[in-house]
């Protein structure tokens, strides 16, 4: 008799099924893109007229929020719309990119739900595209919101995996940034097609925020992967980094 484990051979075969909807997917969220830029322009462009109309200084600061976020999300479009272009990488810390985002959720969430940090702090920096990981990193943030509704928890974690797989592809480190949430946890249903553009479980869910989060992670041969429970899911974004991150 031999016993073989086979967790990490399993675990390589959905990281390859992921992988390969993340084809599929990217052409869908390509199309939706485009469909969002032009409502996008006349949304500045009435922050724009709106501000020329107040008389106080100090509401200009709320139309500069709207002109500003407008602006990001129409570069953000035009990355989602092109024809695969590479990210636009820059040598940063992950946890200031992380702290950033978990400052807006804090922002967002109910006063029942807790927002905690928990970093390693011996991640090198990285070369990433920063309003790609930010994007991906908010997308991920608030689904854990909307899971854990008035009261929960939600973690943001980082840690280094050395002698890491990613798919069939093998790193001598990655780095690991995990959004994990209390909720109820993905349903059994959805877990092969969570990634997949348009579906949702929620009844006001537009179903691109995983579909958005694996493409940008997918630019820089990353990936997006989740282990879901009731009560415990925690959605991982593993990004590789090469022999001159390593030093």
């Amino acid at each position: 008799m031999e016993l073989a484990d086979v967790t990490q051979h399993q675990r390589i075969l959905r990281e390859n099924a992921l992988l390969t909807q993340l084809g599929g997917s990217r052409a869908m969220v390509r199309q939706l893109a485009h469909e969002i830029k032009n409502p996008l322009g006349g949304l500045r462009g009435a922050a724009q007229l709106l501000e020329r109309q107040l008389s106080d200084p100090a509401l200009h600061d709320y139309t500069r929020v709207i002109i500003s976020e407008a602006d990001r999300l129409a570069a953000l479009v035009d990355a989602l719309s092109g024809p695969g272009q590479p990210p636009h990488k820059e040598t940063v810390n992950i946890h200031e990119l992380v702290q950033h985002v978990g400052h807006l959720l804090a922002a967002e969430v109910p006063a029942g739900v807790a927002v905690e940090r928990d970093y390693d702090p011996s991640i090198p920096q990285l070369r990433l595209d920063r309003n790609l990981i930010i994007q991906a990193l908010l997308n991920l943030g608030r689904n854990a919101i909307q899971a854990v509704g008035d009261s929960g928890r939600i973690v943001l974690r980082t840690r280094a995996m050395t002698n890491a797989n990613i798919g069939n592809r093998h790193y001598k480190v990655v780095a690991s940034i995990q959004i994990e949430d209390t909720g109820p946890g993905v349903p059994p249903e959805l877990k092969d097609t969570v990634f997949y553009p348009l579906v949702t479980s929620r009844e006001t869910g537009t179903g691109l925020g995983l579909a958005v989060a694996q493409d940008l992670i997918g630019r820089h041969d990353g990936l997006v992967e989740f282990d879901s429970r009731p009560g415990n899911t925690v959605f991982k974004i593993l990004l590789p980094l090469d022999d001159h991150e390593l030093g």
